[in-house]
């Protein structure tokens, strides 16, 4: 295969996590596992917020959306990995690689948006509690989802679009689970310059001005709450947003020591391993997070399954 802009590719090559044969099966059922329980786990989050109208609020309708993120987030990596291991087949082909890497984007910034946002929400909640039915309304909340939306997908987009200007020679084997952006550029024969400086530009922006603004926003919930005077009410206002520092904490300490590991070791298998923690570890565990911490969440399940469960004995009844 000749390198240039005229050359038509065919497909990428998915080296996966090993090499070995006999680990394949083991890593099959590990991820097909994970990715059935984020689905499952999600899915849950989403109906207990729509079924009850307690949790009709700016909170839960993040929560809500976040947990359709985090699907649709694994769901553009494993099953193309699941699919590839039981084939015995390690290609992806251009215009699916170029897909998954844009949805792959695009989750992962409304991911960060979505916890930028969901701080914001704390802050409000917390440090003015007064205005908060005022400030966080429908409209607003809206608003903050579609521009989170847009600003991704514009991200996204961009970089997609630039990866086309690329020529590649023989050499397409991805050393990863999945299309990484950063692992694609380096394979390339033409100058990465440009997309080198726009990764660099959109990681400093959109990943370090929203972890800007959720460090932000917890600073100033700190300060409210040290200047609470009872310990009960201290706790209270910690309690309602625990969670969300839970999942704001292993998203970003996940990310950053993956990238900062990468960079240190330069090895592509170790990154590769590494990002599972951010890319299916991450997204499983954020409903176990909520609903083991959060009351209003169990009782949610509780009263849908009860519901569920009497509309299926009422339904044997009239049989």
């Amino acid at each position: 295969m000749e390198a240039g802009n005229d050359t038509q590719i065919s497909e990428f090559l998915l080296l996966g996590l090993s090499k070995e044969a006999e680990l394949k099966p083991l890593i099959f059922g590990l991820f097909l596992s994970m990715y059935l329980i984020t689905v499952f786990g999600n899915l849950l989050i989403i109906l207990a917020v729509s079924s009850d109208s307690h949790l009709h609020t700016p909170m839960y309708f993040f929560l809500s959306n976040l947990s359709f993120v985090d699907i649709c987030f694994t769901s553009t990596t494993i099953p193309k990995m699941l699919v590839n291991i039981q084939t015995q087949s390690k290609g992806i082909t251009y215009e699916g690689c170029i897909t998954q890497m844009y949805f792959f984007m695009l989750f992962v910034v409304l991911d960060t948006f979505l916890l930028t946002v969901m701080a914001y929400d704390r802050l409000v909640a917390i440090c003015y509690p007064l205005h908060y039915p005022v400030t966080m309304s429908p409209v607003l909340c809206a608003l903050l989802l579609l521009v989170s939306w847009i600003m991704s997908a514009l991200n996204s987009l961009l970089q997609s679009l630039m990866l086309l200007w690329l020529s590649f020679c023989t050499d397409l084997e991805i050393p990863h689970f999945f299309c990484e952006i950063k692992q694609v550029v380096q394979l390339a024969c033409s100058d990465t310059i440009l997309n080198d400086t726009v990764m660099c530009f959109s990681a400093v922006l959109l990943g370090g001005g929203s972890l800007a603004g959720i460090l932000y926003s917890y600073c100033k919930i700190v300060s409210s709450i040290c200047g609470i005077s009872s310990a009960q009410g201290k706790y209270k206002a910690f309690s309602t947003c625990a969670s969300h520092l839970s999942i704001v904490s292993l998203f970003y300490c996940t990310s950053l020591g993956v990238y900062l590991s990468s960079a240190a070791t330069h090895s592509s298998h170790s990154s590769a391993t590494a990002s599972v923690i951010y890319t299916v570890l991450t997204p499983m565990l954020n409903p176990f997070i909520y609903s083991l911490r959060n009351k209003e969440i169990k009782k949610a399940l509780k009263r849908f399954f009860g519901m569920a469960a009497a509309k299926g004995l009422i339904t044997d009844l009239n049989k």
